[in-house]
């Protein structure tokens, strides 16, 4: 059965195209900076904003028109899986990610949770050996069901942190089966709403208890993706164990974790955090824990995340330049954890704004390689610091210099001016040059 009936391949077709389903910068075979855009890009389709979602909101019901919405629950599940390997053909997407409940109804208990998921899978295994498609990684949620009120890893009840314990090891023997390149934890309530009935350090230890009994297992089962974890500052509770790169960074740090995991980022995630996405992504790269990316971007005029696929060519571009610096994602990818407006409710919407999103990586990759070839903001950069490679400042660098041999040399050298200006507005008109050079 089909179920996209009325979209084509998509295919490159230039800038000048007016063909709305085309691309218009994402030429998958484009050699760029060494490597293929595909290659570069790992693009990968997030299963429960494209199949699962179905627009709903804080204040209205599903608007998403979709051929199966009127089939049972589990009947939903296959055909969104079938639907799956249609959509990623059609995109030329080689990755798809998903939470368990996404492919899989939870149903009465986990036995049947585990036997709906055994059902889908067999689906999924299909279609992934029939099309080449690929799973780039694959989670747990725990966070939508009541039980995780309180959270999974960090939850006050035992109970609960044993349910979590069982979806991660479904997850994980899951992920072994279907070759899953990663495994994401996303903490959706590791935190809390207030410190009055918090006992944080414990809360916290037994997060990390949860993610080395993974480890565990999957040492035992011989499970060989990589394991990371996706930041969030807050949402759904107030404040997030994992609240951005740097204090996810030290948390792994803090429990021996960090040579196992790595981090996933998203777009939307760091602007809740007050940050850019390419200090998080940066925060990471220059630890060495730099995973994957989950691609987005939020409404500065609204203050959650609202998950919209992204379309700002300076954020892109800043983004797969800390890419390119990192040579590449490795196992990871990027991620279209985005989902079409509410009032984008028909089929065809989720092609347009994949393409705009996948357009909008590619015109960013570009442009990135180019500065990068160019040594733009490198030559500014090494002049700006050029002090420290001789004289005084090479003491520094190389541990030379003491607290007594600097003061020595203070007193000698009164008054010291800054060398170079930091020439922000220069460097945002180049920037711009970049982006809009033919």
């Amino acid at each position: 059965m089909a179920y996209f009936e009325t979209v084509n391949k998509i295919s490159y077709e230039g800038s000048r195209s007016t063909n709305p389903y085309a691309f218009k910068s994402y030429n998958p075979k484009e050699i760029i900076a060494g490597k293929t855009m595909e290659e570069h890009m790992r693009f990968s389709m997030a299963y429960w904003h494209t199949l699962t979602a179905g627009g709903a909101d804080q204040f209205g019901a599903e608007t998403a028109v979709r051929s199966w919405n009127n089939l049972s629950v589990l009947d939903k599940a296959k055909a969104r899986a079938e639907a799956a390997f249609e959509f990623m053909e059609k995109m030329d997407l080689p990755f798809y990610c998903f939470h368990d409940v996404d492919i899989a109804p939870e149903g009465a208990n986990l036995r049947e949770f585990y036997k709906n998921i055994d059902t889908i899978v067999d689906i999924l295994a299909q279609g992934m050996k029939t099309s080449g498609k690929k799973l780039l990684w694959n989670t747990a949620n725990m966070f939508t069901n009541p039980r995780y009120v309180h959270g999974a890893g960090s939850t006050c009840n035992a109970d609960v942190f044993a349910h979590a314990a069982a979806q991660v090891k479904k997850g994980l023997d899951v992920g072994k089966l279907l070759g899953s390149e990663n495994y994401v934890f996303w903490g959706g309530r590791e935190g809390y709403e207030t410190l009055l009935n918090t006992d944080m350090g414990l809360e916290q230890d037994n997060i990390a208890r949860l993610f080395h009994l993974a480890i565990d297992y999957a040492k035992e089962i011989g499970y060989e993706g990589q394991f990371l974890i996706e930041p969030k500052p807050k949402e759904p509770t107030k404040h997030q164990y994992d609240f951005d790169a740097a204090t996810t960074i030290a948390f792994l740090q803090k429990y021996n974790l960090d040579k196992h995991f790595k981090l996933n980022l998203e777009g939307n995630h760091a602007t809740l955090a007050g940050h850019t996405f390419e200090h998080e992504i940066r925060v990471a790269r220059i630890n060495g824990m730099l995973g994957s990316l989950d691609a987005n971007q939020g409404d500065p005029l609204l203050g959650w995340d609202t998950d919209e696929f992204p379309v700002n060519i300076y954020d892109a571009t800043l983004a797969m330049y800390e890419v390119l610096k990192n040579d590449g994602l490795g196992k990871g990818g990027i991620n279209f954890d985005s989902k079409v407006r509410r009032p984008s409710f028909e089929p065809e919407d989720l092609f347009l704004g994949h393409i705009a999103g996948m357009d909008t990586y590619a015109k960013g990759l570009k442009v990135a390689a180019k500065l990068i070839e160019d040594r733009v903001f490198e030559n500014f950069i090494d002049k700006r610091y050029s002090s420290f490679t001789e004289g005084v400042g090479a003491d520094i660098v190389s541990g030379k210099a003491t607290l007594a041999s600097l003061a020595d040399y203070a007193l000698n050298n009164e008054n010291p001016r800054p060398n170079e200006s930091g020439r922000q507005e220069y460097l945002r008109a180049v920037l711009n040059q970049y982006i809009f050079a033919e």
